[in-house]
C-alpha cells in the first residue's frame, strides 16, 4: 500500500466513485461548480455519461484515486466500498494515494470505523458521509449530510459539502454519520409506509384522495415524505429516486444494529416484511414509494387466504 500522497491538484480535481442515482447528482453539482470531476463506475454508459457533463471517465478507482486528493464514494453497501478500496484496483493501489475518501454509502457503521482505522494508517482520511434525500432531493441541494470521521478533515472538506447541500451537520467520531442515517432511515422509510397505507384507507373509505393529500399537507400529520412521495404515490410513477431494494439493505442494518443493542422495533419488523414481499413481487428495483402497490394488495387480499410469514420470523431468516 503506498503512503505517497497525490499533491498535484489544486483541490479543483475531484474523484468520484459510483455513478449511479446519488453519484451522477453529486458529479453533476461538482461540474457546475467548474471542479474537475474524474468518475469510474462499472457501468460502462455511466462513465459515458459523465462525460457528457463534462466529466472525466476512469477505467479503474485506482485510477481515480491517482487523479485527485479529494474522493467521494457513492455504492451500495460496505462490501462494494472495501472492495473500491481495497480490492487490486482499489484506492490503495495507486501510487499517489488520495488524502481524503468521503463515503456517502449507507454501509454497516462497523465496518466503516474498522476501514477508517485501517486508512488512517496510511494517512488518508475517511469521512462516512451518509445522505438522507432521493436522488432529486440531492440534485436540488435539499438532501441532508450526516459526517463522521476527524473533525479536521471534515473542515478540509467543507468546500465540497457547500457545493452539495446547505444542510451538512458534523457529528463526531468515524461511524457517526453511518449510525445516523440508519436511525433517519429508520424515521424516514416509516414516514414512507405510513403515507401509503393512510392514503390506501382514505380511498376506502371514498375519499377524494388527491385532496385528502393537499389536506394532509397542511395538517398536523405532515412530513415532507407527503412532499416528495406522495404524488408518485397518487400518479403510480415509481421511476427510481430511491429502490426499494436498497431501502431493503437499510432496514436490514437497522435490525441487525437494534436487536445487539437489545432495542425492540415492531413498526421496523412489519416494514420488513412489507419490503420483502415488494421484492418477491419484481418491484426491488422501483422507487420507494411502490411500498403502496403492496398496502393495496393487502387491502385487496381475500378473508381466510395464504398465509404471510410473520414479520419477525421473516427478520429473523
Amino acid at each position: 500500500m503506498s503512503t505517497t500522497h497525490n499533491q498535484g491538484d489544486d483541490g479543483r480535481t475531484i474523484g468520484l466513485i459510483g455513478l449511479g442515482l446519488v453519484g451522477s447528482e453529486i458529479g453533476a453539482l461538482l461540474l457546475d461548480r467548474a471542479f474537475d470531476v474524474v468518475g469510474f463506475d462499472v457501468d460502462g454508459q455511466k462513465r459515458a455519461a459523465l462525460q457528457a457533463l463534462g466529466g472525466r471517465a476512469a477505467a479503474s478507482p485506482k485510477e481515480v484515486a491517482q487523479a485527485a486528493r479529494r474522493v467521494v464514494l457513492s455504492l451500495p453497501d460496505s462490501d462494494v466500498v472495501r472492495d473500491v478500496v481495497e480490492g487490486p484496483d482499489g484506492i490503495v493501489q495507486a501510487e499517489r494515494a488520495p488524502g481524503y475518501v468521503i463515503d456517502t454509502t449507507t454501509g454497516d457503521p462497523d465496518e466503516t470505523i474498522r476501514l477508517a482505522g485501517r486508512l488512517e494508517r496510511d494517512g488518508i482520511q475517511l469521512l462516512d458521509a451518509t445522505i438522507s434525500g432521493s436522488s432529486r432531493q440531492v440534485r436540488d441541494r435539499e438532501a441532508v449530510f450526516m459526517v463522521g470521521g476527524r473533525e479536521a478533515a471534515f473542515e478540509h472538506c467543507t468546500d465540497l459539502f457547500e457545493v452539495l447541500s446547505d444542510k451538512v451537520f458534523y457529528l463526531g467520531a468515524s461511524g457517526s454519520g453511518s449510525k445516523a442515517k440508519l436511525a433517519s432511515n429508520l424515521i424516514l422509510g416509516l414516514n414512507r409506509l405510513v403515507l401509503a397505507e393512510g392514503l390506501v384507507f382514505a380511498d376506502a373509505l371514498g375519499l377524494d384522495v388527491p385532496r385528502f393529500l393537499d389536506l394532509l399537507r397542511a395538517s398536523p400529520a405532515y412530513s415532507v415524505a407527503m412532499d416528495v412521495k406522495g404524488p408518485q404515490m397518487l400518479r403510480e410513477d415509481f421511476a427510481p429516486q430511491s429502490r426499494i431494494r436498497q431501502h431493503h439493505k437499510d432496514v436490514t442494518l437497522i435490525l441487525k444494529y437494534a436487536q445487539r443493542a437489545d432495542q425492540e422495533l415492531p413498526l421496523s419488523q412489519v416494514h420488513m416484511d412489507v419490503l420483502r414481499q415488494a421484492i418477491a413481487a419484481g418491484e426491488g428495483d422501483l422507487d420507494n414509494a411502490a411500498v403502496i402497490r403492496e398496502i393495496r394488495r393487502r387491502r385487496a387480499a381475500p378473508r381466510g387466504g395464504p398465509q404471510r410469514e410473520s414479520p419477525g420470523e421473516q427478520a429473523d431468516a
